[in-house]
């Protein structure tokens, strides 16, 4: 059996290096390290599968929030909401930007920020809202756009974790996640669906003139070689970077048809323990990309299990095992333990497995028969 690791970059990187080389190659050959055609390639291309306007591509998925925000214009004070289960660069950027983060409890069954938690966090200082399609699954976009017109918010969709899932509307509409809110952010860190080699990241939007703001922010405010028009930062993409992701690209659909059967054999093999939540997702289905496989045990052998796991050399990890309202960094009074039952439930209960595109039933078996014999 091939070693274990929670993510196969090489596996997956053998299997496409003449492109990925070739990308490469390029740029050394024409030495157009920033801003070269390969970036503007790649942004076209992901325009056109994303089904959005713009693309503007940025140094890495952190910037990408943080130049949605500035794009938009959000000033110290504002009220931003997201949800309290999720990797801490969603709040960090808020609070960087001396606006005010909301944390919000999730629901148990998507993990994803929960709509009745936000309806009750929004208050006359409320400006936005950052849902996190996390773990790859996307958050209920219908009802938080329905309450952003409502309340006149904007929606700024954290999509680091599931670039190429699609999102079906209640009226039978589908759109890609990071085209459906104001604004929308994603990552191309390595492990990431679609990862690069290095850090890289990316802001989505229809909107024309915030596109605009967005290009200059993300290059020193300058549309105009030192004509600095608007207060920005050095975020840019670089070319190596750029021709990865456009080579892995094409790929990406057929990434995420692997990892949804990954997730349906680990599905099948643990779902017939009562100790374990398995993810419900709908295996016909596109709304799922799986940038992680996470469990819940609900017997109180999270902890151990890991530790059985690691004895046998199959990687796994726990994200995330603090709250975000519980982080030094980020207490508040404002915030009650009462607000969030369904996350302090999650911290102790998941537990993701390894997930990748190179997956194989050898690798699968060992996993659930190690998980089941201990659980």
């Amino acid at each position: 059996m091939r070693k274990l690791q929670m993510v196969d970059l090489k596996s997956q990187y053998e299997k496409i290096k003449d492109e990925v080389n070739a990308s490469i190659q390029e740029v050394l050959d024409t030495t157009t390290y920033i801003n070269g055609p390969l970036v503007h390639q790649f942004q076209a291309d992901l325009e056109k599968y994303l089904g959005v306007k713009h693309v503007i591509p940025c140094a890495n998925g952190t910037d990408a929030l943080q130049i949605a925000m500035m794009g938009l214009g959000l000033k110290p004070g504002d009220e931003v909401i997201t949800a309290d289960f999720t990797f801490a660069a969603t709040v960090e950027v808020i609070a960087l930007l001396q606006l005010t983060p909301v944390l919000v409890d999730v629901e148990m069954d998507t993990m994803n920020i929960s709509i009745e938690a936000i309806k009750k966090a929004i208050t006359p200082k409320t400006k936005a809202i950052v849902p996190v399609h996390l773990f790859g699954r996307a958050a209920n976009m219908d009802a938080i756009m329905e309450l952003a017109t409502a309340h006149n918010l904007f929606v700024i969709e954290d999509n680091a974790q599931a670039i190429g899932a699609n999102y079906t509307s209640e009226n039978g509409t589908k759109t890609k996640l990071g085209a459906i809110g104001h604004v929308a952010s994603t990552s191309f860190f390595p492990s990431k669906n679609l990862g690069c080699y290095g850090d890289g990241g990316a802001i989505f939007t229809n909107d024309d003139a915030l596109a605009h703001t967005l290009r200059g922010i993300v290059n020193h405010g300058m549309y105009v070689r030192y004509h600095h028009d608007v207060v920005g930062v050095n975020s840019r993409l670089d070319s190596i970077q750029a021709g990865v992701l456009k080579a892995k690209l094409p790929h990406l659909d057929q990434y995420a048809t692997a990892r949804r059967e990954a997730a349906r054999k680990y599905n099948e093999a643990l779902a017939v323990n009562p100790n374990i939540v398995v993810p419900a997702f709908d295996v016909a289905g596109d709304d799922h990309v799986f940038h992680q496989y996470v469990l819940r045990i609900t017997n109180g052998k999270r902890d151990a299990l890991m530790e059985h796991l690691q004895l046998k050399e199959i990687p796994c990890a726990i994200y995330y095992p603090i709250p975000l309202h519980s982080q030094k960094a980020y207490v508040d009074t404002r915030y009650n333990e009462a607000d969030f039952p369904v996350t302090n439930q999650l911290v102790q209960e998941v537990i993701a497995l390894p997930m990748h595109t190179e997956l194989d039933d050898e690798q699968i078996k060992y996993i659930t028969d190690a998980v089941l014999a201990f659980v």
